[in-house]
Parts: structure tokens; C-alpha cells; sequence
């Protein structure tokens, strides 16, 4: 791969009570701080032999000491705003570093593998713009090759209606969709998934 790619990969700082806070409803602050870390950790696996430039955007303080290794990945710190405004200063700072395809991912997808973002980068060979369609009406990935600024603006960040309006702003741009993909915000996302079958089992006997 290129060193014209670049992947973005937006976190919380995983601190207890402000990660996955729908999660914790049901299951605790403490069992929602393992289980997110648990899936910071699979990011780190997916991502750390891309052979892309990664920078890691943290929600809150950039923490030097991490599993973030800094000799694989570029530490920032997301900007000020709602999420379509991190997201498009991300975009831009990587467009104007000279990178010629970006994407951007979050770092709580269990169902994402390294040959999942491969595939994104290689489609983007193809296309102006790649998504990953998220099962709750979101998005797991976008990718493109310009910014397309529409894409971060008049969304109602978190709800079921944000891949339908990203789609209508790229109608006239080509848009390739990846798998659709399920991601962690629920008690009932993981319930059935054996990967976390430990951390809620220790929940269940709190």
C-alpha cells in the first residue's frame, strides 16, 4: 500500500464512566471500561501492519504512555465541536499533508478485520467515496480521495438517520458501500458474541 494512504482512528480516552455510556447502562462503568478497552485493543491489532500512515485523534487528552504505539501511530488531538466538525479537521489536516486517500474509522469495531481496510483503500482506487454501513443506520468507515465537506454537516451525529443523508449528499459522487457491519453501542450489540462472554459473565455475577 501507499504512503499516500492515510487512516484515521478516532477514540475516547478510556476512562471509567465517559466510554460506551450506553453500554454501562446495563452493564456498569467498570464492565464498559474492559469491554472498550478490550476493543481498543482489537483496533490495535487490525491497524498497527496497515501499510498506511495512522493517526490516532483522542477525545480528550493524548496520552503518551498507551497501547497507541507513537512509533506506528501519529498522536492528535480532536478539534472542538460535534462530531462532523472533528471529523472534517481530521480530513482536511491529512489532505493537506499530501495524502491522496483517507479513512477515517472508530476504534470500537469488534466485527472489522486488517483485510476489511485493505479492501476500503483498494477501493478507493475506484471511487470517490467509501462506506462502511453500520447496522444501526450509521457508519463504520467513510473514506475518500477529496473532501467532500456536505458529508460533515446537518448530521444528527448518533442516530439512525446518518448514512441515508451522507448517501443523499453524494449522489452525484461515486460511492462504493462496504459489508454492513455491526457495531458496539448496546448491551444487546455483544450479548450473543463469544469474544464477550467473559466480561458479561462477570457482570452477571456482580
Amino acid at each position: 500500500m501507499s504512503s499516500k494512504n492515510l487512516l484515521l482512528i478516532f477514540t475516547r480516552n478510556p476512562e471509567l464512566g465517559k466510554c460506551k455510556t450506553r453500554l454501562a447502562a446495563t452493564v456498569g462503568d467498570q464492565t464498559a471500561l474492559d469491554i472498550y478497552q478490550f476493543l481498543l485493543q482489537h483496533t490495535v491489532r487490525i491497524t498497527k501492519n496497515l501499510k498506511v500512515a495512522k493517526s490516532v485523534y483522542y477525545s480528550e487528552t493524548i496520552w503518551q504512555d498507551d497501547i497507541w504505539d507513537a512509533t506506528i501511530y501519529q498522536k492528535k488531538l480532536q478539534s472542538d465541536g460535534d462530531l462532523g466538525v472533528k471529523m472534517a479537521h481530521a480530513f482536511q489536516e491529512g489532505f493537506a499533508a499530501g495524502f491522496e486517500k483517507i479513512i477515517v474509522i472508530g476504534s470500537d469495531m469488534y466485527d472489522l478485520s486488517e483485510g476489511d481496510l485493505e479492501n476500503a483503500f483498494s477501493q478507493l482506487n475506484n471511487t470517490d467515496v467509501v462506506i462502511g454501513p453500520a447496522e444501526d443506520g450509521g457508519y463504520y468507515l467513510l473514506g475518500m480521495k477529496t473532501l467532500q465537506p456536505s458529508v460533515f454537516k446537518n448530521k444528527k451525529w448518533g442516530t439512525e438517520t446518518v448514512l441515508k443523508a451522507t448517501l443523499n449528499d453524494l449522489k452525484n459522487k461515486n460511492t462504493i458501500l462496504l459489508d454492513t457491519r455491526n457495531d458496539v453501542d448496546y448491551y444487546e450489540d455483544i450479548e450473543n458474541i463469544s469474544a464477550f462472554k467473559p466480561f458479561l459473565k462477570k457482570y452477571k455475577n456482580d
